[in-house]
């Protein structure tokens, strides 16, 4: 069984207690459509465990086929300076399918954050280490694509189904 080899630190974009009694890490994709389905299962996991769950998302953009991946993470992570990152990662999934420069304009205003900053940000690949530091610790822990979870830092390798992956928690 794989084994996340990079720890979750305080840098990591988190939910819930860190002395929770789950540690569900997901490496995710904004553009990938199974990433998006998995995303309310997350939600509903979230809702059901409550502060015996954290979860961590990390950066894992699969751009060579999903162009607007990189993008959409550059533009979490520049919600994130500005303490928005959550906020702008439910908007991001929720609009998935309609992911384009425009949307991420549209989604940055939303949030009232500056629409020629993100772009700024976004051109200039501002968050570019962020986000392969994301990947490189993905690479090493055996992600290959996404959604890919880590429970209590273990692979998770069933299907993403809420039932089979709520039994892989309490069996964890």
């Amino acid at each position: 069984m794989s084994m996340l080899k990079v720890p979750v630190t305080d840098d990591d974009h988190s939910l819930g207690d860190a002395k929770a009694k789950i540690t569900l890490v997901e490496y995710g994709d904004y553009q990938c459509p199974d990433a998006g389905m998995a995303y309310p299962m997350v939600k509903k996991l979230q809702k059901h465990y409550g502060k015996e769950m954290r979860f961590v998302f990390r950066n894992f953009p699969l751009a060579d086929i999903h162009e607007m991946a990189e993008p959409a993470a550059q533009l979490a992570e520049f919600a994130a300076a500005q303490g928005k990152f959550w906020q702008m990662h439910d908007a991001l999934f929720a609009h998935q399918r309609r992911l384009r420069p425009s949307m991420l304009v549209k989604l940055t205003e939303q949030l009232g954050l500056d629409g020629n900053d993100a772009a700024s940000a976004i051109e200039d690949h501002e968050f570019a280490k962020r986000i392969a530091t994301d990947v490189d610790g993905g690479k090493r822990s055996g992600v290959h694509g996404t959604p890919t979870f880590f429970i209590n830092g273990n692979l998770y390798e069933g299907e993403w189904k809420y039932e089979e992956l709520m039994a892989a928690i309490e069996a964890a």
